[in-house]
């Protein structure tokens, strides 16, 4: 099977399809982004190898729509999980509206938020993070 969304998921997590792909990031951080749906299409997985402040990070990021066990059904806010590879767990919250993607440091409204916008063509997203020590960045489809 492709790897593709699956037709039955909300439409906040079908909008995600147009991060599908490898992205070289420039601007504050510096490195590649590789963004695939999981194996039945339900979330999307980022693997990141991104330098920062002279220090390069590795993550995996899990982004989707939970559904707890037990659930009928999955909760409609997309939210993300990243797993670093020194040790921390971070927690995001996704919304797309239009051609603006905003991503939230733990719950929507959090302070600490990107705020990027894709080009026409879908291939460039441009925008910021914003928090003390935040940055600009500009992420390039490379495939």
């Amino acid at each position: 099977m492709k790897n593709a969304v699956n037709e039955s998921v909300l439409p906040g997590m079908k909008a995600l399809e147009r991060m599908v792909g490898t992205w070289k990031i420039s601007g504050g951080a510096n490195g590649e982004a590789t963004f695939e749906w999981m194996e039945g299409g339900f979330f999307l997985m980022q693997h990141g190898l991104i330098e920062q402040n002279g220090v390069m990070h590795k993550a995996l990021e899990i982004i989707g729509c939970e559904k707890p066990f037990g659930a009928d059904k999955p909760n409609e806010t997309i939210t993300s999980r990243s797993y670093t590879d020194s040790g921390d767990t971070l927690d995001y919250t996704y919304e797309m509206d239009g051609d603006t993607l905003t991503i939230w440091g733990g719950p929507k409204g959090s302070p600490a938020f990107s705020r990027a916008t894709f080009s026409e063509d879908g291939n460039t997203l441009s925008g910021a993070w914003e928090w003390p020590g935040g940055y600009n960045f500009v992420m390039t489809r490379i495939k």
